[in-house]
């Protein structure tokens, strides 16, 4: 019950594991508890190249195929949802500049990241969740730069990251079609960041507004060309959408690790509860669920690095995993009973952390729009 890796990817899954068992996942309680960012932690991460997993081999990356990476994410993951989020989206925010950017574009964000920076990936706004038409953020052509103006919210790796791939509008009388993507690196006068969130999960991952105010940069900072912007976010969440479904398989494979290890421990009626077999029942549907969510995941993956179409398969992936690590982290309280409901024991984190899987990426009501728009197209 594992993702099938490549056999390079073996000996590094075995030191990713070890890593974040000696050095993430208890040593997060207690940034989880107070919301600081652990960036102790994640100097660790960068030491072992963790957070440049996505960067293509050809701009320095590791090479690995998409389900290795995988199966490093899920034992991040395991051990902190929200530690897995961080790298996951340091990854997301450089996918537009693969996607539409040019050479020089790409070899500057890759060696931004392997020299130990991270991305950000800036769509959502106060006005603009599921519609990004709605967006007020603009850029205005001036001579050989645009000049931006807006705020975007939600923004994972907001306040850490070395650059941004930004979603302004360049005409808005044409709705989605006047949205363009624009590539901006971190301290350039007029971005900022403002308030970070309070979040009821993943709470060791940094979001944050990102505010740009007469943000003046280079028209060659332009990703792809004018009016392309919302179908190159499209094509990074597509891609993103597996990722965040390999995260929440993670986080339901935790919860199964520890009802398993509690339902062994915990005596009532003279006999460990986990031999009842209303609970082994239970354990059975979790492992069924989150093994499913975790092939769907790896289907999508697979897909991709064959140059096949996944975006159906990617949001199936998605939402799937998603709504069944909520489901699992609620049944792993139930098996925890009073003591599942306290945070001195892991499970409600768990809860807290997977209901973010079900909103961001695209809500999961998105996902079945995008699912049965596919259906339906065929």
């Amino acid at each position: 019950m594992a993702y099938i890796i490549q056999e390079e990817g073996k000996e590094l899954l075995a030191e990713v594991k070890n890593f974040c068992e000696k050095e993430v996942k208890e040593q997060c309680k207690e940034y989880d508890r107070t919301g600081e960012w652990p960036k102790e932690i994640y100097d660790k991460a960068i030491e072992m190249q963790l957070h440049s997993l996505e960067v293509p081999e050809e701009y320095g990356g590791p090479g690995l195929d998409r389900v290795t990476v995988a199966a490093l994410m899920e034992q991040m993951a395991i051990a902190d949802a929200g530690f897995a989020v961080t790298i996951s989206a340091s990854g997301l925010g450089l996918k537009p500049v693969l996607i539409a950017g040019t050479e020089e574009q790409k070899k500057r964000a890759a060696q931004l990241i392997i020299d130990g920076g991270f991305a950000a990936f800036c769509l959502t706004e106060p006005s603009a969740g599921s519609d990004a038409a709605a967006g007020k953020t603009t850029a205005v052509r001036d001579g050989d730069d645009y000049v931006l103006n807006g705020r975007k919210c939600f923004i994972t790796n907001g306040g850490i990251a070395s650059f941004y791939c930004i979603t302004a509008m360049t005409d808005k009388s044409q709705g989605t079609k006047g949205i363009s993507m624009f590539y901006v690196e971190a301290g350039t006068p007029g971005l900022s960041t403002g308030h970070h969130e309070d979040k009821l999960g993943i709470r060791t991952s940094n979001t944050c507004d990102v505010v740009l105010e007469d943000c003046r940069i280079p028209a060659a900072n332009l990703l792809g060309a004018e009016g392309k912007g919302f179908s190159i976010a499209m094509k990074t969440l597509d891609q993103a959408r597996a990722w965040m479904g390999c995260i929440a398989t993670g986080i339901a494979q935790r919860g199964i690790n520890e009802a398993v290890a509690y339902g062994k421990e915990r005596i009532q009626f003279g006999k460990p509860i986990i031999k009842n077999q209303a609970l082994q029942f239970k354990i059975a549907d979790m492992t069924i669920k989150t093994e499913t969510a975790r092939q769907m995941v790896a289907h999508a993956l697979t897909l991709m690095d064959k140059g096949l179409p996944y975006g159906t398969e990617s949001a199936i992936s998605k939402c799937y995993a998603g709504d069944i690590a909520m489901e699992v982290a609620s049944e792993a309280i139930q098996i925890f009973g009073g003591y599942g409901y306290s945070r001195e024991y892991p499970v409600e984190k768990l809860l807290r952390d997977a209901k973010i899987f079900q909103i961001f990426e695209g809500s999961n009501e998105i996902q079945r729009i995008v699912i049965s728009g596919s259906v339906i197209g065929r």
